[in-house]
């Protein structure tokens, strides 16, 4: 098959194949005579495999380490556990620090009608009297 009937198979744009070609996660398929890329249902296979991966939030060098022990004959699933449990404790603390900055906006907001009122020669002064702003002038240059 052709990348276009590949890509239309998994959602994957052509540009996309190419890249993962490129960076090794998808192997370099055979050409036709015409110089055309022919992919197999392996190929195929790899790819919904990749996209599954990345769903998941799998990022592509983790997703290149676990094809690369399967690709060895290897069971990737200790590799994928680790990474699924670190996976976990990062969305964790994401979700720790969107409630914390969820608070913050919450208080500054109970606030806001005071704090409009307030006279400011630079801005706005719900942002500069947000608990988290720097206490000094930082230089954009």
């Amino acid at each position: 098959m052709r990348i276009g009937e590949l890509a239309g198979q998994t959602g994957a744009s052509p540009k996309t194949i190419r890249y993962y070609e490129s960076i090794g996660l998808l192997p370099e398929p055979a050409r036709t005579h015409a110089g055309y890329r022919a992919y197999t249902e392996h190929d195929t296979d790899r790819l919904v495999f990749i996209k599954t991966a990345q769903r998941l939030g799998l990022r592509l060098d983790e997703i290149r380490e676990i094809l690369a022990l399967r690709d060895q004959g290897e069971r990737p699933c200790d590799y994928v556990r680790q990474t699924l449990r670190r996976q976990v404790n990062e969305i964790n603390q994401h979700i720790a620090d969107l409630r914390r900055l969820r608070d913050e906006l919450t208080a500054l907001d109970a606030r806001a009608d005071e704090l409009i009122d307030t006279d400011t020669e630079h801005g706005c002064p719900l942002i500069e009297r947000a608990h988290g702003a720097p206490t000094t002038r930082i230089d954009p240059a």
